[in-house]
């Protein structure tokens, strides 16, 4: 019988700093294009294997990670097959795959499932972020010409940010990522109970490992090593952002990175010559949509993140016990929390939870990040053969999450599915909101976003009947004693304005 287990057989990845005397401006297309050659090269075939690729599947950048989008430089109208025909690959299919940081991770899950079925011989995924470069650039008036007309196929499956968010947060001002990820830090701290300080050496505890991980990487945007206390103090370099988050501890978008990962059949791979021990195997994925952040009862954690590692685990054969090796996204610290608490990691376990050094040292490459997770995560099980390595991969607001069990060690492929999955989910119930909240209530969560002019305040808590409310303030007064007082547990006084949008009008802190 054929052998049509899935296997990665090669990865890349390729970057630049502009500080480097090397420094070139690459584009995105070039950053992936030789992301993608180094993978192609990374499978130590004897014969070329990118005539040999029959999908390639591309992530988007942030720059057009919306409708309208319009990238200051231009940009290639198929990405996937102007990174193709760069290393001379001529697939029958090309695929743009929707917004989320998950996506590199469905991808190989995707893929796998499909080439352990028949359907695909070989498949590329790439994706690359060149947002430093652009910035950088703009910075000194300076512009570059990366639009390009390829043409051809390509199978463009949308943005996918229907359901992320809600109106209610929103418009009262939590429509960003850093806004409503504070809202879910903050509401864990509520859960354990932590003053702001403590809270904030807790998060830099969690972090200063990953420091020292992308210290150690030759591709991270930041190789600087930081001490828990020196992530967790705000000082001018380390302003708060949104609380209680300073700058440290927030993914780095600013980063020229790309990364390729390819995978076909064990057979495939030794037809082609590739070595044995080039090839690491997928034991086990699943993949899953939260609800929308406002409708899920605690907003201190992500439920279907934790079902999905624990489907993927349970789909390997295996326990978290068994597990030597961790990538857990980490756009922010509850990314990381809401997975290691979830899987009873404790915090003293010395398993690293990260291989690249996370997004806010390495670099948060955009929607990409997890493929250079994946591509380390490679290197790492071959350079200790027989170990086991996770992916946890995220999307939106701890919304859409990918994950992925690997080793070297061949494994007793079963296939998985998540839809059974996806169902619980869907049928969980979503706590009462208040259409337009007004009277007495008592906070849940909060933050205060430091981004504009003045402060801003949001605040997310129960009203007396039970309802959920969302509210805002930017008086002064008020957001200034929610800065020296402790939110959490507050009782505020909440009016409706002719908008519809819920103001906090009175703040008495907690006993």
């Amino acid at each position: 019988m054929a052998d049509l287990r899935p296997v990665i057989i090669g990865v890349g990845e390729a970057s630049e700093r502009i500080d480097a005397p090397d420094y070139k401006a690459l584009s995105p297309v070039a950053l992936a294009a030789l992301a993608a050659q180094a993978a192609l090269d990374d499978a130590d075939a004897p014969e070329a294997l990118a005539p040999h690729v029959d999908v390639i599947a591309a992530i988007r950048q942030f720059e057009v990670s919306g409708p309208g989008a319009k990238p200051p430089f231009g940009a290639a109208d198929n990405f996937p097959r102007a990174v193709a025909r760069r290393i001379g690959a001529d697939p029958a299919r090309a695929i743009l795959e929707p917004v989320g940081g998950q996506g590199p991770q469905h991808l190989v899950n995707e893929f796998a499932q499909a080439i352990a079925r028949g359907e695909m011989g070989m498949a590329l995924l790439v994706g690359s972020e060149a947002i430093s470069t652009v910035r950088h650039l703009a910075s000194k008036g300076e512009t570059r010409d990366w639009a390009e007309t390829v043409g051809g196929q390509l199978e463009d499956r949308g943005f996918g940010v229907e359901g992320l968010n809600s109106q209610a947060l929103s418009r009262h001002g939590a429509r960003t990522p850093i806004s409503v990820y504070a809202l879910f830090e903050n509401a864990r701290r509520a859960k354990l109970k932590l003053g702001r300080q403590a809270y904030a050496l807790e998060m830099g505890r969690l972090f200063s490992p990953f420091t020292r991980v992308a210290a150690g990487n030759p591709h991270a945007m930041s190789r600087e090593i930081y001490k828990p206390d020196e992530l967790a103090t705000v000082t001018a370099p380390n302003r708060l952002t949104s609380d209680p988050f300073p700058r440290r501890m927030v993914a780095r978008d600013q980063a020229n990175q790309g990364a390729a990962v390819l995978l076909t059949s064990a057979d495939r791979a030794r037809e082609l010559g590739v070595p044995e021990h080039r090839l690491v195997y997928l034991h086990g994925g699943a993949d899953v949509k939260e609800r929308a952040p406002i409708e899920r009862q605690d907003l201190s954690s992500s439920p279907a993140s934790i079902l999905a590692a624990k489907r993927a685990l349970d789909v390997a054969g295996i326990s978290v016990d068994d597990v030597d090796l961790f990538d857990l996204y980490s756009c922010f610290p509850i990314a990381v929390f809401n997975v290691r608490d979830g899987l009873g990691i404790d915090a003293q376990d010395l398993r690293p939870l990260t291989v690249t050094g996370g997004l806010p040292f390495f670099g948060g490459a955009g929607n990409n990040y997890s493929m250079h997770a994946i591509a380390s995560m490679v290197r790492a099980l071959r350079h200790h053969p027989g170990d086991v390595g996770l992916v946890g991969a995220n999307g939106g607001f701890l919304s859409k999450y990918s994950v992925g069990v690997y080793s070297t060690r061949p494994s007793h492929w079963t296939g998985f599915e998540s839809g059974g999955l996806q169902a619980q989910v869907d049928a969980w119930p979503a706590p009462p909101l208040a259409a337009a909240a007004a009277g007495e209530g008592t906070v849940e969560t909060y933050t205060i976003d430091y981004a504009g002019p003045a402060p801003h305040a949001v605040a997310v808590g129960r009203l007396g009947n039970g309802e959920r409310f969302v509210a805002m303030s930017d008086e002064a007064d008020i957001v200034d004693a929610m800065i020296a007082a402790e939110p959490l547990g507050a009782k505020v006084t909440l009016a409706v304005d002719e908008t519809g949008r819920s103001h906090i009008k009175a703040f008495t802190p907690a006993a």
